[in-house]
C-alpha cells in the first residue's frame, strides 16, 4: 500500500509485518558544477511538492493517466536527490528499493525489470542507504539527477535506448521477508541490551521531462549485507513519479512551483555547509560502466554547441560537515536568510 502523506512517499507492507514501513522524499539541492570534479554532498532545501495525478485526471494527457502515482514539479537543469527513510519498529525493518528514470535502472544502466539482481545488484538496501544523489558510475562516486526535456537527447534513457518514451522517475519497493526480520530483530535486540546499562528504555500536450547525468559526486552505493534470499518478491509496491515542468505544473494543479534553487556559486559564498557521509564498514557496489560511458549534460551540449547548464563554473568548497551512519539525525539541510533564487 502507497500512500501520499506531507510529500512523501509511504511504503507500507502490513500483511508482512506491522513495522514493515518506508517512507520517500524527493529532496530539492544545489546543482553541482559539471565539471569533472568530485564534490561532496550538497545540502536538502526541502523536499519536492507531490501530487496524486488521480486528482487532476481530467487534465492529464491520456499516457499519464494510465501510469498513475504522483506528480512533481522541476525546473529545466534543476538537480534533486533521493531520502530513505526505514525506522519503523526495533530494528528498523530493512527493504530493497529499486530506482530508475526513463526505466533505466541508476544503480546498473539496465533495462528495467519487475524484480531483484544480484549480479550486479541493482538495488539499494534500507537502512544501510540514506540517501541517493545520482546515478552509480563507479565505486564512491555518482553523477547527480538533473531534470532536463526529453526530445533533446541528454537523459540517461535517451542515451542509453535511444528513445524518449517514459521519463520520469521509477520506483519499486520490497520488504524483507516476515521470517526474516523476526530472525534479525532477535538477534539485534540480544546484541542491543547486552550493550545497554541496567534501565534503558528503547525509542496538454505533454512537455516530458526526464533525469540526465550531473556533475560528479562523492558518494558510495552500498552493497547488501544480507543477501538477495531475504527479499520478499512476492509482495511489492511500485510507484510512477512524473516530472512536470514549472508551466505544466501550474496548470494541471493551480499551484506555484517552488522557486529556483540557488547557485551552488552562491550558496558556497555565502559561508554555508557541504556534507561527507561515512558509512562505517558498510561495502559499496562498484558502479556501472553503462552508465560511466554516458556523456553529462555540460560534455552533451559542448558537442551540440549548447549551453545546458547555466552559471557551470566550478567552485571549490571550503565548509564540509561530516555525517556518520550512527547520527541520530542524517538530514542535509540548511537555514538562512538568503533568498533562494540563482
Amino acid at each position: 500500500m502507497i500512500t501520499l502523506e506531507d510529500d512523501r512517499l509511504v511504503f507500507r507492507f502490513p500483511e508482512v509485518h506491522e513495522n514493515a514501513r518506508c517512507v520517500i522524499e524527493f529532496q530539492r539541492t544545489l546543482r553541482i558544477p559539471d565539471d569533472d570534479t568530485d564534490y561532496p554532498l550538497p545540502p536538502g532545501l526541502g523536499p519536492l511538492p507531490l501530487r496524486q495525478l488521480d486528482d487532476y485526471a481530467r487534465r492529464l494527457p491520456e499516457n499519464w493517466q494510465r501510469r498513475g502515482g504522483v506528480i512533481a514539479p522541476m525546473h529545466q537543469a534543476e538537480a534533486m536527490w533521493i531520502e530513505f527513510e526505514a525506522n519503523s519498529g526495533f530494528p528498523s525493518y530493512p527493504f530493497a528499493v529499486k530506482i530508475a528514470s526513463g526505466k533505466v535502472c541508476a544503480i546498473t544502466g539496465d533495462t528495467w525489470v519487475n524484480h531483484l539482481n544480484d549480479d550486479p545488484q541493482d538495488y539499494v538496501t534500507l537502512p544501510e542507504q540514506p540517501w541517493l544523489d545520482g546515478y552509480c558510475v563507479e565505486k564512491g562516486v555518482i553523477r547527480q539527477f538533473v531534470a532536463m526535456r526529453l526530445g533533446k537527447g541528454y537523459t540517461v534513457e535517451e542515451q542509453l535506448t535511444g528513445a524518449a518514451r517514459h521519463g520520469g522517475i521509477q520506483i519499486a519497493v520490497y520488504p524483507m521477508k516476515r521470517e526474516r526480520y523476526r530472525e534479525l530483530a532477535a538477534r539485534e535486540t540480544r546484541v542491543r541490551y547486552a550493550k545497554m546499562p541496567p534501565g534503558v528504555v528503547a525509542c496538454m500536450a505533454p512537455c516530458e521531462m526526464g533525469l540526465a547525468p550531473g556533475g560528479r559526486m562523492r558518494q558510495e552505493v552500498y552493497d547488501d549485507p544480507y543477501g538477495l534470499g531475504v527479499w520478499d518478491q512476492r509482495r511489492s509496491s511500485r510507484c510512477f513519479v512524473t516530472i512536470a515542468n514549472s508551466t505544466q505544473w501550474m496548470a494541471i494543479t493551480g499551484e506555484r512551483p517552488p522557486t529556483v534553487p540557488p547557485t551552488a556559486r552562491r550558496y558556497t559564498d555565502a559561508g554555508l555547509p557541504w556534507f561527507e557521509w561515512y558509512g562505517g564498514d558498510a561495502a559499496a557496489v562498484a558502479g556501472s560502466k553503462k552508465l560511466k560511458s554516458l556523456a553529462s549534460v555540460a560534455r552533451m551540449g559542448e558537442s551540440e554547441d549548447e549551453t545546458p547548464l547555466p552559471e557551470n563554473e566550478t567552485i571549490e568548497v571550503n565548509r564540509v560537515i561530516g555525517l556518520r551512519s550512527s547520527d541520530s539525525t542524517r538530514v542535509r539541510e540548511f537555514s538562512t536568510d538568503e533568498p533562494t533564487h540563482a
